[in-house]
């Protein structure tokens, strides 16, 4: 399914999850729901940490609605570092990086191959 857009809520609840997690990276698998990200995962086993946040891909629950990830930089640089560029394939077709201090407009998206996207911010 093409996604149009992410919710509004799930774009503030990254915020929180930044803020709760700084100075640690967090990070989350996101889901679509009829073409909207409007979901996330949080996956068992995930460390975390000042310069990175991971989990084992074979704890992701299988789920035909993934559409990508979500994760923090704490560092505030919005681009993906060549960690996340390897990473990003695995997950999904859209990945979301926010840093501090986790306002609206401190996020961008990305698609798997680490080109930068626009995503319609819904409701």
């Amino acid at each position: 399914m093409a996604i149009r857009g992410i919710s509004r809520g799930l774009l503030e609840m990254l915020f929180e999850l930044g803020r709760q997690h700084h100075p640690n990276e967090f990070v989350a698998v996101l889901r679509e729901r009829n073409g909207v990200i409007s979901d996330l995962d949080l996956v068992p086993g995930t460390i975390v940490g000042e310069k990175s946040a991971s989990f084992f891909i074979d704890m992701l629950p299988l789920d035909t609605h993934r559409a990508g990830s979500a994760h923090s930089h704490p560092n505030g640089l919005l681009s993906p570092s060549p960690a996340d560029l390897r990473f990003f394939p695995s997950v999904g077709r859209y990945h979301i990086i926010i840093g501090p201090p986790y306002t609206r407009a401190d996020w961008r998206c990305y698609h798997a191959d680490g080109s930068v996207t626009d995503l319609e911010v819904i409701g």
